[in-house]
């Protein structure tokens, strides 16, 4: 439990600093970078042992949707406003093209991405970007695991781990004193409410006060905790896991304990980045992205989605959330000869575990376990509902090769007959690559409260913050922290000067 209101005697100077940072992802290291090139001291608390130190940012490629190193891509905004929330109030919403200082706390704090923020994120990316290759890091446009794309895509050389090594070795050679193997577990608030550090746990569950005029959480969502998982997003969320390691160590108590000193929530609490998964493989993100060319069926040997309405990198995540509603939140992708007329189509799979492979259906059912009876009478519909003349297919852009009218659920593109040996299938489950649900903050990366007010001395940035509703923004996570963190640590530093 978080202290109310902290009275004890002065603590010693090495349990308290200028800037606290919580976590040790893209957005905590460049938060706590940040404060002390600034001249704050810091401290750095980050669950995992050193050797698994970053976060998910630690697993990803880092993928960054910009154009160039100095801008965002065309699409990025607008994106951003299509999914901004569900069923908003017009008047609301028109209050937002307004100054952020001047609008009504309703305005400030309705569930919805705020737009100033959203353009604050824009401006901000490029500069972010140049003061990463400060540390050595180099971005270019690399081949990634998606073969067909909407929207350019940047990615720093080395992938998200690069990122974290430049960082923390910086952080650890440089005076940020990280703390690893501990955790947040509540705030300390002064006799005005505002926060003046936090109760840090340790080894041996040992706590510890530590004091600071600023604290930033930046220690991720909730993907690591089944009971929130279950509180927010029901039962079927017994089958999610998350798509990464890193993901297993945000445990949500940065959400949790500023909601109880008054935090407004932001983000859709019912939805998370949801990647389709081999769930037999341990590798990290073993992702299967060619079910477009396919088809998907449920463990009764059923289709249930369209698996090919657009390329696959904008329709992903929407198919991956059918997949999660299904028995056992689990389908199979079936496929035959055929797949292999789609170029490179293994770079689309980062799964370690070979697919199951049968000279027939039957033999193919008997090994996924699925009704041989069924599984051939699906795969007969639907090829009876393919064009019979497939010349048109064209598997590097959406050819619009559709099964035939009257046939559900209909198949968009790429429609193609299952019929030559061998037949194969790989497991797909949904996974949880992170939670949307999150707190409010301003543009200067301000925690919020629930009545429009900064909280004193308290921050966030990356997955602590909330932005995202309905369809993620693809390639702007590992950017938002990068960003954000920056905002956090330039004001929690600037706060030290007026405490």
């Amino acid at each position: 439990a978080a202290s109310d209101v902290y009275k004890r005697q002065p603590i010693q100077r090495e349990n308290s600093a200028d800037v606290i940072v919580v976590g040790s992802g893209i957005a905590g290291l460049s938060a706590a970078v940040t404060a002390a090139q600034a001249g704050a001291r810091v401290i750095l608390l980050e669950r995992a042992p050193r050797d698994d130190r970053g976060g998910n940012t630690r697993w990803t490629d880092a993928y960054l949707r910009m154009k160039s190193e100095q801008e965002v891509a065309d699409d990025f905004e607008t994106h951003f406003m299509a999914n901004a929330g569900h069923h908003l109030d017009p008047a609301i919403i028109q209050e937002t093209t307004g100054d952020f200082a001047s609008r009504s706390a309703l305005a400030k704090t309705v569930g919805m991405t705020d737009p100033d923020v959203i353009a604050t994120f824009a401006e901000r990316a490029g500069a972010t970007l140049q003061w990463l290759k400060t540390f050595g890091l180099r971005f270019d446009f690399l081949p990634s695991y998606l073969i067909t794309t909407c929207t350019p895509r940047l990615a720093p050389i080395g992938g998200g781990l690069a990122m974290v090594d430049a960082l923390a070795d910086w952080a650890e050679d440089n005076g940020i004193d990280v703390r690893y193997e501990t955790s947040a577990r509540g705030l300390i608030h002064d006799e005005d409410g505002a926060v003046v550090g936090l109760i840090a746990a340790g080894k041996e569950n040992r706590t510890t006060d530590l004091l600071a005029p600023a604290v930033i959480l930046a220690c991720g969502g909730f993907e690591g905790n089944p009971e929130m998982l279950v509180h927010y997003l029901g039962g079927q969320a017994r089958y999610l896991r998350p798509v990464a390691r890193g993901g297993y160590y945000n445990k949500g108590e940065g959400i949790r304990m500023a909601l109880a000193a008054g935090a407004a929530p932001s983000g859709d609490y019912s939805r998370f980045h949801a990647e389709p998964l081999d769930p037999r493989s341990g590798a990290p993100e073993p992702i299967v992205l060619i079910f477009n060319y396919g088809v998907l069926i449920n463990v009764a040997g059923e289709r249930f989605v369209d698996e090919a309405p657009a390329t696959v990198d904008a329709t992903y995540e929407a198919i991956t959330r059918e997949i999660h509603a299904q028995p056992q939140s689990l389908a199979y992708a079936i496929f035959d000869a055929g797949i292999d007329d789609v170029p490179n189509w293994q770079r689309c799979v980062r799964s370690d575990v070979p697919p199951f492979e049968a000279d027939t259906l039957a033999g193919l059912a008997a090994q996924i376990d699925v009704d041989a009876d069924t599984i051939t009478r699906t795969i007969e519909d639907y090829n009876t509902a393919c064009p019979t003349d497939a010349s048109a297919f064209k598997p590097l852009e959406t050819d619009g090769l559709a099964t035939a009218p009257g046939y559900t659920p209909r198949k968009s593109n790429w429609a193609r007959r299952i019929a030559k040996p061998p037949f194969r299938a790989y497991p797909i489950m949904c996974g949880n690559c992170f939670t949307f649900g999150g707190l409010k903050v301003d543009p200067q990366a301000r925690v919020l409260n629930t009545d429009g007010e900064a909280i004193p001395g308290l921050y966030a940035a990356g997955e602590t913050m909330g932005i995202y509703y309905g369809t993620y923004t693809g390639a702007t996570s590992v950017l938002r922290g990068a960003v954000f963190g920056r905002i956090a640590g330039e004001g929690a530093a600037r706060q030290r000067t007026t405490s």
